[in-house]
């Protein structure tokens, strides 16, 4: 790979999670104290992603792998994103506002998807050269959380709607940029159609006969309904609490990311796969209790450690789920198998993290719209530990390569 072609994807990279960042982590914080949304409201705006997260395979399968370059799809679904972003900034009523960001994460999450294959497409050893691309997307996400924080501090000016002016103006900057892109012709022949199985990830069900597998896979559905609580109310409950520059301190979670990334190949072969997940669902509780008994005060240290455990709880169960996904699945399967974990847990488990995480929100704000936050956080605590428990009775420690 050239450098010219590096530095493309690495700026793709950055500007793809840069978008998302930008409006996504103080969405709840938005819609709470601009729009004046209930708990309902914020959940169903959060779905928007598990719902895009669900049909995406469709959009990949029936368009980009059969009839349009990948980067001319990524450019075209860009440039639609900052018109709806741009709208979406302009709605003053929850019910103007979730139409365009609903059509926003539907035409978004496949983008997680093209941006991927292009980059794939241009690497001789993805193995060991799509990390250093990658690690560019979280550095897009970590600048994104700071200029919201520390330099145009929209939380505390109450201006958090030009967050979605920014992801419009820089979603417009991608869509022209995603042209010149190098040409990532599509994945099947003219002529040759993949089947529903090949578009759903349906021949990795065939993992399932292998009962840790199952055991894994389960546990990663069930995982996500507590993660859903974090993306939701994370920003929402450190403004209320009175944390400054939240979506700046946020990041710490990134940064941390980046740290636990480069420690995870050698936690996974000294101590193997199961313990490795089990510290990752670990901290997910552990973050939670934190949060659930922090302060801004005294007990701000409680507070960023919740943050800071987001490397743990990211690299040491989703990626390391990944790693073992692509392990069991060997060649043939191997997209397939990785298509079915991301529509099970950003779609389906999160798509019901998000909505018990509205009810949850709702039954522990008063009349006066204050928020019992030690129970909020508690409930996803005490499911973290409980999936932690099944997990550890049922799956069967293996050694795998990393």
């Amino acid at each position: 790979m050239n450098a010219m072609i590096r530095f493309k994807l690495s700026l793709m990279m950055f500007l793809e999670f840069f978008i998302w960042g930008a409006w996504f982590v103080t969405l709840g914080t938005y819609l709470s104290t601009v729009l004046s949304s209930n708990g309902d409201e914020i959940s169903a705006a959060y779905s928007t992603q598990s719902l895009g997260a669900i049909i995406a395979p469709f959009i990949i399968g029936l368009i980009a792998d059969r009839f349009f370059s990948a980067q001319r799809i990524l450019g075209f679904l860009h440039l639609a994103g900052a018109i709806l972003m741009y709208l979406a900034a302009q709605s003053g009523q929850f019910a103007a506002f979730f139409p365009f960001i609903l059509i926003y994460m539907i035409l978004y999450m496949p983008t997680i998807a093209l941006v991927n294959a292009i980059s794939f497409r241009q690497m001789k050893d993805p193995s060991s050269e799509f990390a250093n691309i990658r690690l560019w997307g979280t550095i897009g996400w970590i600048v994104a959380g700071l200029l919201i924080g520390y330099l145009f501090k929209w939380e505390s000016k109450g201006m958090l709607q030009y967050t979605f002016y920014m992801a419009s103006g820089v979603s417009a900057f991608m869509g022209f940029f995603s042209f010149l892109l190098p040409d990532t012709p599509p994945k099947y022949e003219a002529g040759v159609k993949p089947s529903l199985r090949e578009i759903l990830g349906l021949d990795a069900l065939l993992l399932f006969k292998d009962k840790n597998f199952l055991v894994f896979f389960l546990s990663s559905v069930l995982i996500c309904i507590p993660l859903a609580f974090y993306y939701q109310n994370a920003n929402l409950f450190l403004n209320n609490t009175g944390m400054e520059n939240a979506a700046g301190n946020m990041t710490f979670g990134q940064v941390s990311e980046v740290f636990f990334m480069l420690l995870l190949p050698i936690f996974l072969k000294r101590f193997g796969l199961k313990t490795t997940l089990l510290v990752g669902m670990a901290a997910w509780a552990i973050r939670y209790l934190l949060f659930a008994y922090g302060n801004a005060g005294p007990g701000v240290w409680m507070l960023f450690s919740g943050i800071i455990l987001h490397g743990i709880c990211y690299d040491f169960f989703f990626v390391s789920g990944q790693i073992y996904t692509d392990y069991k699945a060997g060649d043939k399967i191997k997209s397939s198998a990785q298509g079915l974990i991301t529509l099970a847990t950003y779609g389906v488990g999160m798509l019901v993290g998000f909505w018990l995480a509205g009810k949850i929100y709702d039954h522990y704000t008063d009349v006066a719209g204050a928020q019992n936050w030690k129970m909020i956080w508690t409930i996803p605590a005490a499911i973290s530990a409980a999936v932690m428990v099944l997990y550890a009775l049922s799956f069967k420690n293996e050694k795998i390569n990393a």
